[in-house]
């Protein structure tokens, strides 16, 4: 038994973690030997009246007195709090305590956890997800920026006709998308592009680039919306892009008070226009650009008078989803023909709102709206 007795006793002293024993007013009463040297300190200096508060960092001590000893003695246990020990030399080691009180009410027992390895482990993880959220929000920021690359920060203005365009990129806006739209001004008139690559993300954005830089290019040499097209495919299929897309090419010359508007389009959705109650579509089908060495492309010459509103979009707008419902065609049919009595602007803003209040808010696809509107 004596043998047995000096076994509990060794291991008390020499246990892998520190052990002491308090009054319910934190005196010390004893420690062990493990415990000394973790903090440094002689034997008889921790049990000559000094508390175990007076060990603790002051903000932990605090801490003790507010939170620590009342949970202790409303529950008369309390594992795993992670504090700073004051060494003998005045440096601090993190250590988790745990504390009983059971047995005898008068007689507190600590249990004392190095946590100097822990404590680095969880400031490893606080770095390493503050780089994480940095880089996130560095990956957001560029998509942001490559996308307004993409869409003009302004339209041309054209002598007696209105225009607008809008943008809203999927989800939260954090990847780029291969949507982009364009307008701008030759020697006959002015030239419209829009256009949605296939897929997300660099490879897209670098597709997106080429098609807006390849159609400004063509469009000073070429005849007419579908030669320019022709030109974006054998580009496409030149430089291979590894990506197809779709696009709506127009022509707008002023003709009086009207104006004539030449459309073609490459497996994109058909322009709609608004001409009093009615909304029809313009254009003829076409296919994708960026597949195959020939394309079927068509142009389609329309009158726009006074009054009416021409609408561009990517399928970002009719493919919506809300569960299992797509937003559709005829939905997007009925707003043009109610708000076609609105400004340019406002069409494209209540199309663009119309499409994210459908999913939530949280568009699963880019959307891209330009519109045409010659006031009455």
């Amino acid at each position: 038994m004596r043998g047995v007795e000096d076994d509990f006793e060794e291991l008390y002293e020499h246990a892998p973690c520190g052990y002491l024993s308090t009054l319910p007013d934190g005196t010390i009463v004893r420690v062990n030997r493990t415990l000394l040297e973790l903090t440094g300190y002689a034997p008889g200096e921790l049990t000559g009246g000094m508390r175990i508060q007076n060990l603790l960092a002051v903000g932990d001590r605090i801490f003790y007195e507010t939170h620590f000893a009342p949970l202790l003695a409303m529950q008369s246990v309390v594992r795993e709090i992670a504090v700073d020990v004051r060494r003998a030399d005045g440096t601090r080691l993190p250590v988790l305590l745990n504390a009983v009180m059971r047995d005898d009410p008068g007689v507190i027992r600590f249990c004392v956890f190095a946590a100097t390895d822990r404590r680095e482990y969880e400031r490893e993880l606080l770095r390493a997800r503050q780089h994480a959220e940095r880089s996130e929000a560095e990956a957001r920021e560029l998509a942001r920026t490559l996308q307004r690359s993409f869409i003009p920060p302004s339209l041309p203005e054209v002598p007696g006709l209105q225009v607008a365009g809008a943008f809203r990129p999927a989800g939260r806006g954090d990847q780029v998308g291969g949507d982009f739209y364009d307008m701008y001004e030759t020697v006959d008139g002015w030239e419209l592009a829009l256009g949605d690559v296939c897929g997300k993300g660099v490879e897209a954005a670098v597709v997106t680039s080429l098609a807006r830089y390849t159609l400004r290019a063509a469009a000073i040499r070429e005849l007419s919306p579908s030669a320019v097209l022709s030109a974006l495919n054998r580009t496409l299929l030149s430089e291979r892009a590894g990506r197809f897309l779709t696009a709506v090419y127009g022509r707008l010359a002023p003709a009086g008070h009207h104006f004539r508007l030449t459309v073609c389009l490459a497996g994109h959705p058909h322009p709609l226009r608004a001409r009093g109650d009615a909304v029809g579509e313009i254009g003829r089908p076409g296919n994708v650009l960026g597949l195959l060495p020939r394309v079927r492309l068509t142009d389609v010459d329309v009158d726009l008078a006074p009054g009416d509103a021409v609408l561009f979009y990517t399928d970002g707008v009719v493919e919506g989803r809300r569960d299992e419902e797509l937003y559709g065609e005829e939905r997007l049919r009925r707003l043009l023909g109610a708000s076609r009595t609105m400004g340019a602007a406002g069409i494209a803003e209540a199309v663009v709102d119309e499409a994210v209040a459908f999913q939530s808010g949280l568009p699963r696809d880019d959307i891209a709206v330009v519109v045409l509107k010659i006031p009455a």
